[in-house]
C-alpha cells in the first residue's frame, strides 16, 4: 500500500524562467576552481592517483616517484579542497531576492543543480558509497525542491522524483548510514514536496515510520541534554519550517553571519526572515565558490590541521616540516585572536587545542573544558569525528592540566567513551575505518603508544576514501588521501629495512663481543633495538639508535650479573677495573666473565664516545663514563643491601633505584646523537637532571609494580615490599600498589609538562622529545608484566622490524594494505 502526495501541476513561478534562463544557460558550471585565499572547490573528492613505486624500475625510479607524491602533498597546504554539496546548494538556491519573491537570490546556484543531476536522477557525489542512500535521498529531493520552487527543469523533476520512489524504503533502513538530522530533514522536506504540489507514491509503511522518527527527534534525540537539544533543532531549521523558533535559532549565528557554519541551515532562515549577515555569509561563500557551496564553510584550519594530524600520524610529518610550522603558526595566531571557526566548533577547537599544546604553544585548555562541561557542540554532538577529536583533547587535559581537569565532571571520560561506543555509532562498511581509529584510541593511551608502533597501526587504518558525513557526505584531498597512504608506506619500508641491518649489525657486535657466552644473561637484543627503532626511526638518526640499542643490551647483561650471575668479588672487581678504565684484561680481571663484561663496555663506551663527540664537536666520552660508574655503583650498593639483608627507608631505595633502573647510559648518550648541541652547561642543568630523574623513577615504580610478587619471593627489595613493611601493618600491598600507581601519574604529568614547556627551558626540544618517547616505551612494556615477559611484544617487533606493508589496488581507486 502506497501513500501518495499529489499535486497539479504549479504555474505561480513560471514567471521567473521567462526572466532567467538564457542568462543561466551561460554559466557553464566549473568543476573546480581555485579560491581565493587559498581555497578550492570540486565536485568530487580529488585525491591525486598515488604513485606506486616499481621495484623493478631501479632506485632512481622510486626516489623520483617519491619526491613528486611529496610535492602534490606540499601543494595540499596551501589549498583546501572539498567537494561540493548538493544538499546545500539546492536549499540555497531555494532563498528568494530581497527584492521579489518571484526569483531567487542566487540564480548561479539553481543553475548548478540544473547542470548536475546524475544519470541514475539523483544528486549527490558521483560514485557514492552504497551505504549513503539516506544522503542522496535527501540532496535529491532538496534540488527537486529547489527546481520545483522555481517552476523549471520539468524533466529533472520527473527523474529526481523517480529515483526517490524507487529508493524510498532506504529511508527507513538500519544499515544504512543516517546523516545528522536526516529524520527531522527528509520528512520535512516531504512536507514541502506536499506544499509545492509535487507527486510521489510512497510506500505509507515507510512514510509513517518517517514520521514517528521526526516526532521523537523533535523532543529529546539521543537523550540530549537541553542546551543540546536546541542547538540540535538549530542546526536542522530547515526540516522544522514554519514551526520553528527563528528567533531561537539566530541566536547561534555566528561572527561570519553563518548559522554553523552551514550554507543549508543559513538559507533556511534567509528563507523565513531576513537577515543581513546570513544573506552577507551566503554572498560570501559563492563569491569565492563560483555556482555551489560545500556542506560546511569555512573550514581552512580545520583541514589544515587534518593534514598535520594524518601527517604526523602516518610518520611522515618530518617531510613537511615547513609547512606544518606555518600552518601551526597561523592556527596560535587564530587562536589568539579568538577565530570563530576554531571557538564555535568543539572539533576544531579540540583539534587546534591538542596539536597546539603538543608542539609546545601556550594555549588554554578552556575553550575545550567548556565544550565539555556544557554538553553543547554546537549541533555536531553526534558526529563520531567530533567526539574522537573531544576524547583525544581530554586525554592531552588530563595529562598536562591538573587543575582544569579537576573541574572536569568526573564523567566526562566515561560519556565520551560511551558515545564512541558501537552503541552510538554502530560500526558499518563506511565507517568501519574510524571505527578502528577509535578503537585504537581508546585501547592504547598516548602515554605508552610507541611512535612507530602507532605509525603501523594508523597506516593500516588510514582510509583513502575519507568520505565524512554531516547533514550530507563530503570529501576533501586535504584528509583522505592516496598520496598520504603511498609515502606512509614507501618511508616506513625504507625505514624497515634500514632498522633489519642495524639490528643484524648489533647481533654481531653482541657475538664479536662474547657476550652471548654469558649463560646468567638474558638475550634481548631484538627487544633493545625494538625499543630504539619504534622511538627514533628516522634513517639519518642511526648513530642515536645503535647507541640506544647497545647500552640497552649491556645494562641488561649488567643488572643480570648484580642480579644473580656475579659474586660480589666479581662486582667489585669490575668497578674497579672501570675506574681505572686503562688495563691489562689479560692479568686484572679476576674472572672470565668480568672481562667480557668489561672489554665489551670499554670498546664499546670508547666508540660511542668518538662518534658522540664529532656530532658535538667536544669531547664527551667523560660523561658518557660517568653516567655508566653512577649506575655500577647504585647496583652495587643494591646488591650490598640485598646481602647484608638491609632494608632502607622507601626514599632512601628511589634515591638510589631511579639510577639503578639503568636507563641512563641508554638514554642520556643518544641526546648527543638527536642533532642539537648539548653544551655541558645545558647537561650539568636542573631541567636536564630533573628530565632524568622524572623517566627514570617511572620506570622504577613501573617495574616494581609489576614484579613484586615474583621479587618477593626471590627476597628482593621493592617499592611496594617495602611501601608494606614500613607501614608498620596500615598498608596493604593494593593499598600500595594504588598509591605507587598514582606517584607514577603524577611523575609522568610533571615529565610531559617539562617536555612540553618552551620558555625558560635550555634543553633541546628533540632531547626533551627523546624523554618523553622513552617514557612511551616503559609503559607499552610495563602495561601487563615486567616488560620482557609479554608474549604479544614479540609480535609488535616483528611488525616494526621484520614485515614490510605492501600496497594493493582495489579496483580503480581503492588501496588496501597488506600486511606479510
Amino acid at each position: 500500500m502506497s501513500a501518495t502526495i499529489i499535486f497539479p501541476a504549479a504555474s505561480s513561478s513560471s514567471s521567473y524562467l521567462s526572466v532567467v534562463k538564457h542568462q543561466m544557460i551561460r554559466d557553464i558550471t566549473i568543476p573546480s576552481r581555485r579560491l581565493g585565499g587559498g581555497l578550492s572547490f570540486t565536485q568530487h573528492s580529488s585525491s591525486t592517483a598515488a604513485c606506486v613505486v616499481d621495484a623493478t624500475r631501479g632506485p632512481d625510479f622510486a626516489l623520483q616517484c617519491n619526491e613528486a607524491t611529496k610535492e602534490r602533498i606540499r601543494k595540499l597546504f596551501h589549498k583546501v579542497e572539498f567537494s561540493v554539496s548538493s544538499y546545500d546548494t539546492a536549499w540555497v538556491a531555494m532563498v528568494p531576492s530581497p527584492h521579489s519573491a518571484k526569483v531567487p537570490c542566487f540564480p548561479e546556484c539553481l543553475h548548478w543543480v540544473l547542470h548536475n543531476q546524475l544519470e541514475d536522477g539523483s544528486w549527490g557525489l558521483p560514485h557514492h558509497q552504497p551505504l549513503l542512500l539516506k544522503d542522496v535521498l535527501s540532496s535529491t529531493l532538496a534540488c527537486v525542491l529547489a527546481l520545483k520552487r522555481w517552476g523549471i527543469g520539468e524533466q529533472l523533476i520527473s527523474n529526481g522524483l523517480r529515483f526517490i520512489e524507487l529508493n524510498f524504503a532506504s529511508a527507513t533502513d538500519k544499515d544504512q548510514y543516517s546523516p545528522i538530522g536526516f529524520d527531522v530533514i527528509f520528512p520535512g522536506m516531504l512536507e514541502y514536496a506536499q506544499h509545492l504540489s509535487l507527486k510521489l507514491h510512497l510506500e505509507s509503511g515507510v512514510f509513517n515510520e518517517l514520521l514517528h522518527k521526526r516526532a521523537i527527534q523533535l523532543t529529546r534525540p539521543y537523550d540530549s541534554s537541553p542546551l543540546e537539544l536546541n542547538a540540535y533543532l538549530a542546526y536542522v531549521s530547515e526540516g522544522i519550517g514554519e514551526l520553528q523558533d527563528w528567533k531561537m535559532v539566530m541566536k547561534y549565528q555566528r561572527k561570519n553571519g553563518s548559522l554553523f557554519n552551514s550554507p543549508s541551515t543559513t538559507a533556511a532562515s534567509l528563507i523565513h526572515l531576513h537577515d543581513s549577515g546570513c544573506l552577507d555569509y551566503l554572498r560570501g561563500a559563492l563569491k569565492k565558490f563560483g555556482n555551489a557551496v560545500p556542506t560546511i564553510y569555512p573550514i581552512n584550519i580545520h583541514a589544515r590541521l587534518c593534514m598535520v594530524d594524518d601527517l604526523k600520524k602516518l610518520g611522515i610529518c618530518r617531510h613537511f616540516s615547513e609547512e606544518i610550522q606555518n600552518v601551526l603558526d597561523e592556527t596560535y595566531r587564530c587562536w589568539l585572536q579568538g577565530e570563530d571557526e576554531i571557538f564555535t566548533s568543539a572539533g576544531t577547537c579540540s583539534m587546534a587545542f591538542r596539536i597546539l599544546r603538543g608542539y609546545g604553544y601556550n594555549v588554554s585548555s578552556d575553550p575545550v573544558a567548556q565544550f565539555l562541561e556544557q554538553e553543547q557542540c554546537s549541533g555536531h554532538l553526534n558526529d563520531i569525528h567530533t567526539m574522537l577529536d573531544l576524547y583525544q583533547a581530554l586525554e592531552m587535559i588530563i595529562a598536562t592540566d591538573q587543575p582544569v581537569s579537576m573541574k572536569l565532571n568526573s564523567s566526562s571520560l566515561q560519556s565520551l567513551i560511551q558515545r564512541l561506543s558501537g552503541e552510538f555509532y554502530p560500526p558499518n562498511g563506511l565507517t568501519k575505518q574510524i571505527h578502528e581509529q577509535v578503537d585504537d584510541v581508546l585501547k592504547f593511551p598516548s602515554h605508552a603508544n610507541l611512535k612507530r608502533v602507532a605509525n603501523r597501526r594508523n597506516i593500516k587504518h588510514y582510509d583513502v576514501d575519507n568520505t565524512r558525513v554531516l547533514k550530507t557526505s563530503y570529501s576533501s584531498s586535504n584528509f583522505g588521501n592516496k598520496d598520504f597512504l603511498t609515502l606512509a608506506v614507501e618511508d616506513f619500508n625504507l625505514c624497515q629495512s634500514i632498522h633489519r641491518n642495524e639490528l643484524k649489525q648489533l647481533e654481531r657486535w653482541l657475538t664479536q663481543n662474547r657476550l652471548d657466552k654469558l649463560k646468567f644473561a638474558r638475550e634481548r637484543s631484538a627487544y633493545c633495538y625494538f625499543s630504539a627503532a619504534a622511538t627514533i626511526f628516522q634513517p639519518e638518526l642511526s648513530d642515536a639508535r645503535m647507541s640506544w640499542a647497545k647500552n640497552g643490551v649491556l645494562t641488561t647483561v649488567i643488572d643480570d650479573f648484580f642480579d644473580v650471575g656475579g659474586s660480589m668479588e666479581e662486582l667489585n672487581n669490575l668497578i674497579l677495573l672501570f675506574k681505572k678504565w686503562d688495563v691489562d684484561v689479560s692479568t686484572d680481571c679476576c674472572s672470565e666473565r668480568v672481562g667480557i663484561i668489561f672489554s665489551a663496555l670499554h670498546s664499546t663506551i670508547s666508540e660511542i664516545g668518538d662518534k658522540a663527540s664529532k656530532w658535538q664537536a667536544r669531547s664527551v666520552t667523560r660523561h658518557i663514563t660517568d653516567i655508566w660508574l653512577n649506575l655500577l655503583n647504585a647496583m652495587l650498593r643494591e646488591a650490598k643491601w640485598a646481602r647484608d639483608m638491609s632494608v632502607p627507608s622507601l626514599d632512601k631505595y628511589m634515591a638510589n633505584g631511579y639510577v639503578s633502573f639503568a636507563l641512563g647510559p641508554i638514554v642520556l648518550p643518544a641526546l648527543y646523537f638527536v642533532g642539537p648541541k648539548l653544551p655541558d652547561d645545558v647537561v650539568q642543568h636542573p631541567e636536564y637532571h630533573s628530565l632524568f630523574e622524572l623517566v627514570s623513577t617511572c620506570g622504577r615504580l613501573l617495574n616494581d609494580i609489576r614484579s613484586f610478587e615474583r621479587e618477593s619471593k626471590d627476597g628482593k627489595l621493592n617499592a611496594v615490599t617495602l611501601s608494606v613493611t614500613h607501614g608498620n601493618g596500615r598498608i596493604s600491598e593494593e593499598a600500595a600498589i594504588e598509591g605507587l600507581s598514582h606517584r607514577v601519574e603524577m611523575q609522568r604529568k610533571e615529565l610531559l609538562k617539562l617536555v612540553l614547556q618552551r620558555e625558560g627551558s635550555v634543553v633541546p626540544n628533540a632531547c626533551k622529545d627523546l624523554f618523553w618517547e622513552m617514557s612511551k616505551v616503559l609503559h607499552q612494556f610495563y602495561i601487563k608484566d615486567d616488560g620482557f615477559s609479554s608474549m604479544g611484544m614479540a609480535d609488535t617487533v616483528n611488525a616494526i622490524i621484520h614485515e614490510p606493508i605492501t600496497l594493493n589496488y582495489l579496483g580503480d581507486s581503492k588501496l588496501i594494505t597488506d600486511y606479510n
